[in-house]
């Protein structure tokens, strides 16, 4: 038969509190963890479909043609205000000037075709054919 030990039993009665301790304190900040975490996951917009309410406050653009300098700003400044590439720069005519020889139905045709590092359209694939024509005028006004 065992014998009763009175420290081996307050050691048990320890441990057994301890673990009751850690196990009750990890139940009560579980609670501000997942709150934690699910603010985080959170979607962070909502998707508003057409025909819904939400749909009524939108403002639709206009689907007319652009203006010069607006297609000019939308994409043919990345390139031409800094030269990038190779391009010739805005405005400035000794750049311009072995380009406008082939003639300006040549110019529309690579900015709307591409040339060399020029994609086509350069860096505006939604604007039209008129537009970007628009934009060489704009680019070569002045010259």
């Amino acid at each position: 038969m065992k014998k009763f030990n009175l420290m081996s039993s307050v050691r048990h009665v320890s441990a057994l509190a301890l673990m009751l301790m850690l196990l009750l304190s990890a139940v009560t900040t579980a609670g501000p963890v997942e709150d934690g975490i699910i603010s985080r996951i959170q979607a962070v917009g909502d998707i508003c479909i057409e025909g819904h309410a939400c749909a009524e406050a939108l403002v639709v653009a206009p689907s007319g043609p652009r203006s010069a300098e607006e297609v000019y700003n939308s994409g043919c400044m990345a390139c031409h205000t800094s030269g990038a590439a190779g391009a010739p720069m805005f405005r400035d005519a000794g750049a311009w000037s072995t380009r406008l020889a082939k003639g300006v139905d040549m110019l529309y045709s690579n900015a709307i075709n591409g040339i060399g590092a020029m994609p086509a359209k350069g860096l505006c694939p939604t604007c039209s054919d008129e537009e970007i024509e628009i934009a060489v005028d704009y680019m070569l006004e002045g010259i």
